[in-house]
């Protein structure tokens, strides 16, 4: 007899690590069954090195505050990122006092937050960034300044031997985070594994099929050994980064007409050389290049992940037809249905600057990026810096333009949803998690919603609306998850 159960989760990243958490914290006796493709769970996006890991809370990435049509900033964007990842730092605080998560030192760090920018048109933008965002709440603390010798006490290495008469200026914000997605992930699901739950890697969905009574037939096979299986689910979350798209493409669902995706690869410089790293304790952020994908913004980080820390510079694009950075070539081409065709190829036509942007960076060589780092850091040397192979975005197509983003794709009887897109990602898993519950069991949510204020007091509050319950929040979590100014 087919195998029952009550959820379904595909992918082992950190959105199907946190809806199960979620999940079985509100409902202890449904059956869970997590697949993950690969021998580990967190190997893909989730994974420390092949993303940022960056808490991205808007204080230091510009594309957050555009322009507008009137030439000024808006700052709704930066207002609602920082809201969304102020949600993962309760949630994940609430986990850590409940013994799911382990120290909070193991996955996440203070890492102050900064803005570099040279050049009088940037210098402008900078200040009128800071100027909006000063005496906004959540942005409380952030520092401001055109000065070398204060950069210089807060990044050394940018002010080191840099030209005279150039103009530039920094934003600092000491509330930043740098958080190892990987170890977030693999604590979620070691704790879900030890709680009963279902998790089974080497294990690739292959199709899913609607079945009579409204829950889905999954259709698995094991990628040792091939051996085939499946499985009946009420409910299906797929969280597999760029396949989600090709699973609810084979789902049939009408939700995912007219969706397609852009692979987009990366790569980082990297160093772990202790004199250099000794000198940065910092995320340095900067402007995009023209025709950049936002993911695409130079910034010089420090990480700590499995408790040492290292540099990466970058993001580097790269491009692969995979969707996934142990995907099939094919993907780019399995993904083309009838509905999507055309919003493709209008993709395809109308953003040249992204075309260019991506041939340009295919053609560095090491001492070029290298070159391009030392924009940042002027006394960058070859031979320090390593490159190392990111993880594999997949953009979201519709409509004809690129969708830059997360967004959930559900059925509209909520027995299914799935995860398209990429930055803000995994910073702000838990939000879009939390919406999600809303959107796919409504009638249980009222049920929830008691247990739910236990994980994230401020739950559906605004905290920039109110400074104090904005400075009690971040205070409270700042306390649980042990970060320092």
């Amino acid at each position: 007899m087919t195998e029952s159960v009550d959820v379904v989760l595909i992918g082992g990243g950190i959105m199907s690590a946190t809806l199960g958490t979620l999940l079985h914290e509100l409902q202890p006796d449904w059956k869970i069954v997590a697949f993950e493709r690969l021998g580990e769970v967190a190997e893909e996006s989730s994974n420390a090195w092949n993303n940022a890991g960056t808490g991205h809370s808007a204080l230091c990435e510009l594309n957050y505050t555009p322009r507008g049509e009137d030439r000024l900033l808006d700052s709704s964007k930066a207002v609602g990122i920082n809201e969304q990842f102020q949600l993962s730092r309760e949630l994940w605080s609430s986990w850590v006092k409940r013994g799911i998560l382990d120290g909070p030192k193991t996955f996440i760090n203070s890492t102050p937050h900064m803005t570099f920018v040279r050049g009088e048109n940037d210098v402008q933008y900078l200040r009128e960034r800071y100027a909006l965002l000063k005496d906004e709440p959540l942005f409380a603390g952030m520092e401001y300044s055109e000065d070398s010798r204060v950069i210089n006490q807060w990044a050394p290495l940018l002010m080191q031997k840099r030209r005279k008469g150039e103009p530039f200026a920094a934003t600092r914000s000491a509330a930043g985070t740098d958080v190892d997605f990987g170890a977030l992930t693999r604590q979620l699901f070691d704790h879900l594994g030890e709680s009963g739950v279902d998790v089974r890697t080497n294990t690739e969905v292959r199709k899913l099929k609607r079945d009579k009574d409204g829950g889905w037939h999954v259709k698995y096979r094991r990628t040792i050994g091939r051996a085939p299986g499946d499985i009946k689910a009420r409910f299906v979350f797929v969280g597999a980064g760029g396949w989600a798209l090709k699973l609810l493409q084979g789902s049939g669902i009408p939700e995912i007409r007219g969706y397609g995706c852009f692979p987009i690869g990366g790569q980082w410089l990297k160093t772990s050389d202790p004199k250099i790293v000794a000198q940065h304790k910092a995320k340095v952020y900067s402007q995009a290049p023209v025709g950049a994908p936002p993911m695409s913004v130079p910034h010089l980080d420090t990480r700590v992940v499995d408790g040492e820390s290292s540099l990466l510079f970058g993001p580097f694009a790269t491009f692969s037809p995979k969707f996934l950075k142990n995907g099939r070539m094919l993907d780019i081409v399995t993904q083309v249905r009838p509905h999507n065709l055309g919003s493709m190829l209008k993709v395809a036509f109308t953003n040249f600057d992204l075309i260019t942007y991506l041939v340009s960076e295919l053609l560095k060589t090491h001492s070029k990026k290298v070159a391009t780092l030392r924009q940042f850091m002027p006394t960058a040397a070859d031979g320090d810096w390593e490159l190392l192979q990111a993880g594999q975005r997949a953009q979201v197509m519709r409509d004809g333009k690129l969708q830059f983003g997360t967004e959930i794709v559900a059925a509209e009887d909520g027995s299914i949803a799935g995860l398209l897109g990429a930055s803000p990602g995994a910073s702000t898993a838990p939000p879009i998690m939390l919406q999600l519950l809303k959107r796919c069991f409504p009638s249980e949510y009222a049920e929830w919603e008691p247990k739910l204020r236990e994980l994230v007091p401020t739950l559906g509050t605004k905290l920039n609306d109110d400074r104090e319950t904005a400075e009690m929040a971040m205070s409270a979590t700042a306390a649980a998850l042990d970060l320092t100014a």
